[in-house]
């Protein structure tokens, strides 16, 4: 089981979009996942198809001990994927988790009963360092980035760079960086093709291959309660979408040493 921490500490990135959509380009392509919402606006489990106000229990209890993942978790029927749901509720996890033992372990420890029954594991981050946040980061073995080729974006990274090597230090020895996904991307803006190039010198080829275009229908999609692969399988995004699964699985493959040839 591969558990993956979608993050960005900058809001507006497309974390969630790369969380619902990632996850259900996965499962297209054969594997079991499980995205955990981790961000109190739900907006992962609404993008999956879920009604967040209905879903319970959700990722809180999951914290608190009261429940088990599979306890909690429920089926994206559009995206063909599990979702541990959240809600407002979880807004209020920083407080009463603060006391507790083990307070940054307790995601790490309840995925761990789930090891068996998933490939993939998707952690959608909130947009700020809180305990969700540090939680998924024990919890998973890489982080994947999602950002805009823009002036800012670059200041934000470094700021999330060293936050993940302070994990590193204190939390999780095992957790590194996946890669860098460029989202939103206008291939016409020279500051974007700036901003690339800068992100490809810096961090080579930990920048995937896959860029997400700035599209209409991926935009439109969480409206519907769907990844845009079940709301239009055909659009750029969805192309998108699932070119960075198969890139990502490529590199799991080559991580574990196995050939193109021996994965298919």
């Amino acid at each position: 089981m591969k558990i993956l921490a979608i993050a960005n500490q900058k809001g507006g990135v497309g974390k969630t979009t790369t969380a619902v959509n990632l996850a259900a380009s996965l499962a297209a392509l054969g594997q079991r996942v499980l995205l955990a919402d981790l961000d109190p606006q739900g907006n992962a489990t609404m993008g999956a198809g879920i009604e967040k106000r209905s879903a319970l229990p959700t990722v809180y209890q999951i914290l608190l001990n009261q429940v088990t993942v599979r306890d909690a978790k429920m089926r994206s029927e559009p995206g063909h994927f599990d979702v541990i749901p959240a809600n407002r509720e979880l807004a209020g996890a920083e407080i009463d988790l603060v006391n507790l033992e083990q307070r940054d372990l307790r995601l790490k420890v309840a995925l761990a009963q789930v090891a068996d029954d998933y490939d993939f594991v998707l952690l959608d981050c909130p947009p700020t360092l809180n305990l969700l946040t540090v939680n998924a980061f024990a919890a998973a073995e890489s982080v994947l980035i999602p950002m805009q080729c823009e002036y800012y974006a670059l200041e934000g990274l470094t700021d999330l760079v060293a936050t993940i090597k302070k994990v590193k230090q204190r939390l999780n020895p095992g957790i590194q960086i996946e890669g860098l996904l460029r989202v939103m991307f206008d291939p016409r803006s020279t500051l974007a093709q700036q901003v690339s190039d800068q992100l490809k010198q810096h961090f080579g080829d930990k920048v995937y291959d896959t860029v997400i275009p700035r599209n209409v229908r991926l935009a439109e999609a969480p409206s519907h309660g769907k990844p845009v692969l079940a709301y239009d399988a055909h659009c750029r995004g969805s192309k998108a979408y699932l070119e960075l699964a198969g890139e990502i699985l490529a590199r799991a493959r080559k991580g574990a040493g196995v050939t193109d040839t021996e994965g298919n």
